[in-house]
């Protein structure tokens, strides 16, 4: 997990105790780690030192102006999918022509804001949406950088939910027309054709699929290059996964290693434009490689904390109830997705033993396999089921790689206040967002007159 270490058995989070966080902030509540997310980003960085590209955030994963004003600083560029996406980062300090404008429902007041604002270009999903951006940009007497995004019907392998790149999914401009949508845009006034780009899907966890997608947006880019339309990029996409349980996938240098030799492989990686020996276009000399990746930054670098209530069953069904629930970390409920739990305080290694600060008993741990359920009043609130535990009463318990799609997903159902998101710094641990209030709820309702 990064930044996340035990010490005589008790989690931390960088040098900073989970325990001392929880009884200072409460529970439940996300804990992020500076130093992994800028450890994770730089792994990106890295990967792509000495090629031309940018490494752009894919705000949507975790969108808190804490983990923002982290990247900004680092110079990250944003993969957004709105216009609140796009004020979340401007808050947060990121510079807009670094920004990508992803999404396939983009309004026309957002596109006006996106405008703006000068942000580096938008990725199109359908001719309908080409055509109004062009539209705006005429009537902003501006002209548009943009970039097709290409669904190339690659099947990622993952989830139904998060697979995008498949033909029966609703991203993207399907292969077949791609190229006459490129030659369309190239040709539109108030519009620059860019680049193409694609994002087959979430949680990738193999370069395979990757590199398939990478050679339909080649054979296209050859194909405009031979027509006399010269693009300057090659966005990928996201999606690269993260390890929740035993997955295992390729790490930022070689997936983009991968990349990079089918770039070269076609002549597109810093290389002069013109012909090959045998004849044939070149792709664009200097073109850039872009990546999105979310989860991938953000989600080892952080954890959802969580307090057990009660425990209930016995024999071969016993349950942990805790106090954080599928309104707060939805994932397990929506995809059905493992995550490890672990406890903050490992029983016999503390003499706080888990306890909460204001308990005077201690009660006995029970070791037996729970399911780790939530109070929300649906069959579908758990965190985990099936999980070797000894625990008690007041115990605290961490869901591992909690940093990503955990509270950017969270809800208000049952009129439950949202968690705390802390940001742990080295010795110091900031409240980045408060927990909200019952009260805060329903301040904008108003009754019948």
């Amino acid at each position: 997990m990064d930044c996340f270490t035990r010490r005589a058995g008790a989690l931390h989070a960088e040098q900073v105790p989970v325990a001392d966080i929880a009884a200072r902030f409460g529970t439940p509540c996300f804990v992020y780690s500076r130093a992994a997310i800028e450890g994770r980003y730089r792994a990106y960085e890295q990967a792509l030192a000495g090629r031309p590209g940018m490494v752009c955030y894919a705000v949507k994963a975790n969108s808190n102006l804490a983990v923002l004003d982290v990247l900004a600083r680092r110079g990250a560029g944003f993969d957004i999918v709105s216009g609140g996406e796009l004020a979340r980062v401007l808050a947060a300090g990121g510079d807009p022509g670094r920004v990508i404008f992803s999404g396939l429902g983009k309004r026309e007041a957002e596109i006006r804001q996106a405008l703006g604002a000068g942000i580096h270009c938008f990725n199109v999903e359908s001719e309908a949406e080409l055509a109004r951006i062009a539209s705006v940009a005429r009537g902003m007497q501006r002209r548009v950088a943009v970039a097709v995004r290409v669904n190339p019907n690659v099947d990622a392998g993952t989830h139904p939910y998060i697979s995008t790149g498949l033909k029966e999914n609703k991203f993207g401009i399907p292969i077949a027309e791609a190229l006459a949508v490129c030659r369309r845009a190239a040709g539109m006034d108030g519009i620059r054709l860019l680049g193409l780009a694609c994002h087959i899907g979430s949680q990738l966890t193999s370069t395979g699929p990757y590199l398939a997608a990478v050679d339909g947006l080649l054979q296209m880019l050859g194909e405009l290059t031979a027509a006399g339309i010269p693009l300057e990029h090659l966005n990928i996409g996201g999606g690269l996964g993260v390890s929740y349980q035993d997955e295992r996938p390729p790490s930022p240098q070689d997936l983009i290693g991968a990349v990079a030799e089918r770039l070269a492989a076609a002549g597109g990686e810093c290389k002069p434009a013109g012909s090959r020996p045998n004849g044939r276009p070149r792709p664009n000399k200097s073109l850039r490689l872009i990546m999105e990746p979310g989860r991938s930054i953000a989600g080892p670098a952080g954890i959802f904390v969580t307090r057990v209530e009660y425990l209930k069953g016995d024999g071969d069904r016993r349950f942990a109830i805790v106090d954080g629930a599928m309104n707060d970390l939805l994932r397990p409920a929506l995809y059905s997705a493992w995550q490890n739990i672990v406890p903050v305080l490992e029983r016999g290694d503390s003499p706080e033993r888990g306890d909460s600060p204001e308990r005077t008993d201690s009660p006995e741990p029970i070791a037996a396999v729970y399911d780790v359920v939530g109070p929300v009043c649906e069959s579908a609130d758990f965190l985990g089921k099936g999980r070797h535990l000894c625990i008690a009463p007041g115990d605290l318990l961490a869901v591992c790689t909690a940093g990503a799609y955990g509270f950017t997903m969270s809800s208000n159902y049952n009129s439950r206040p949202r968690a705390a998101e802390v940001m742990v710094d080295g010795t110091h641990a900031h409240l980045v967002r408060p927990r909200e209030t019952v009260t805060e709820l329903f301040a904008s309702e108003f009754r019948l007159p």
